[in-house]
């Protein structure tokens, strides 16, 4: 009886759960939802049912990659002061530095800035010209404090959004018939971003579980070779091969393969100002670049095995690393020993070898290299062009380079063994 009675109330439970789930939403035509265009609709929609997630993407570098200044004048870490940048210029100018001369070169006022791009390393600021938007020639540098030049002589020949915003902002649109204007949904590198334009996916109702799953990309849940790319349509160096003059991959979206959409820079197709000789990234957002040549990504290490985007509860680092410093790299490599070249220095200095500065965002290598391979002196000595991890220490920095390899060839070599028990073993070869 008591059996009967609790088999009774667990339909009834069962039949209320179902009504609450479905009252409160009409019926919803799928078809007709997924027969319309995929628009975007911004972050501040996704937030509405992945608070947690949108919490923890807010506290990221990329939901400021871009920032509007009219709605939000705090994005500025600097001053717009025209005295200091002049200074600062004129020093530039007195090294040479620049393709103008300081009178020449457009400053702006502060309310003439639209947008302001990034907040680490560096700022720059973006103004509008016959509803065209520009970076502007000026450029501060967060770890020196210092102003320096971009592009003056050619600012106002790159429009913004043709040449980079499609990797600062969110759901570019350009103009079919001008592509130098065009339209954004959001400023920053938004939910959508990653996860595809999500119009369908907020139309539908959670009801309709299995459709509503399939009309937003998870990268968690995509192969790993097609996840990264996710990460590489902009952590790299290149052209769009359907936009002339675009440098992000116009068309391309998450869940795609890449390649048809964008063709990465290298040192072998004459681009010496981003790539080394051993085509190691010279300069920012090209760690897919060098990640493509790492044994990373033979064994199936991408960029989501140490960096987070959003993870609920985690404190973002710097890198946005799950780990703190070389702590990532001991996460997976467990340490054996520490003899030969790991003697070197301290062993848990991972990232100190493997993946020196050699790059540059702002100031001269302030980017680690994603290669995850030691440059040894060697290498410079064959090619002067190309930077070796010794000299990126401080310490080392003026060494004499035939004297850092031969240290480094005596502390990576193991010992001949020596004694009675090597010459038994010998007397019986």
């Amino acid at each position: 009886m008591k059996n009967g009675c609790l088999s009774i109330i667990v339909i009834a439970a069962i039949g209320l759960l179902i009504i609450g789930c479905t009252s409160g939403e009409q019926m919803v035509d799928v078809a007709k939802i997924t027969s319309q265009p995929k628009e975007y609709v911004g972050s501040e929609t996704c937030k509405t049912c992945h608070l947690q997630h949108y919490d923890s993407w807010k506290a990221t570098n990329h939901s400021r990659m871009a920032q509007d200044v009219t709605e939000n004048e705090d994005a500025f870490i600097v001053d717009i002061n025209q005295k200091v940048i002049t200074a600062d210029f004129k020093k530039l100018e007195a090294a040479g530095k620049l393709k103008l001369p300081i009178d020449k070169i457009y400053f702006p006022k502060k309310d003439e800035i639209k947008y302001t791009l990034g907040n680490e390393w560096k700022q720059r600021f973006i103004v509008e010209k016959e509803g065209v938007l520009y970076i502007t020639p000026i450029q501060f540098n967060t770890e020196s404090g210092r102003w320096v030049n971009y592009h003056e002589h050619d600012w106002d020949k790159r429009p913004w959004l043709l040449k980079c915003g499609g990797c600062h902002t969110t759901g570019v649109k350009l103009d079919k018939d001008n592509p130098a204007m065009g339209s954004f949904t959001e400023p920053g590198v938004g939910c959508e971003a990653c996860h595809g334009a999500g119009s369908w996916h907020v139309a539908l109702p959670k009801t309709a579980l299995f459709e509503k799953r399939q009309t937003i990309v998870n990268p968690a849940k995509l192969p790993r070779g097609t996840a990264v790319q996710i990460c590489g349509s902009c952590h790299n160096r290149g052209k769009s091969t359907m936009q002339k003059g675009a440098g992000w991959p116009v068309g391309y979206m998450p869940g795609k393969a890449l390649e048809p959409y964008y063709t990465s820079t290298s040192y072998a197709a004459g681009d010496k100002s981003h790539v080394y000789p051993n085509e190691f990234a010279k300069k920012h957002h090209q760690q897919y670049i060098d990640w493509m040549q790492s044994e990373h990504r033979r064994e199936g290490v991408t960029c989501t095995s140490c960096h987070s985007v959003h993870q609920l509860g985690m404190p973002t680092t710097r890198f946005q690393t799950k780990e703190a410093g070389s702590k990532s790299c001991l996460s997976c490599h467990v340490q054996t020993s520490q003899n030969m070249a790991h003697s070197i220095h301290s062993f848990a200095n991972c990232i100190g070898c493997h993946m020196p500065r050699i790059a540059k965002s702002a100031e001269s290598a302030d980017i680690h290299s994603h290669v995850f391979k030691t440059l040894l002196p060697s290498e410079t000595l064959q090619n002067p062009e190309i930077p070796n991890s010794c000299q990126t220490c401080h310490k080392h920095k003026d060494a004499n380079l035939i004297e850092l390899q031969k240290r480094f060839e005596v502390l990576a070599s193991m010992p001949t063994p020596k004694g009675k028990a090597i010459e038994s073993v010998n007397a019986y070869k």
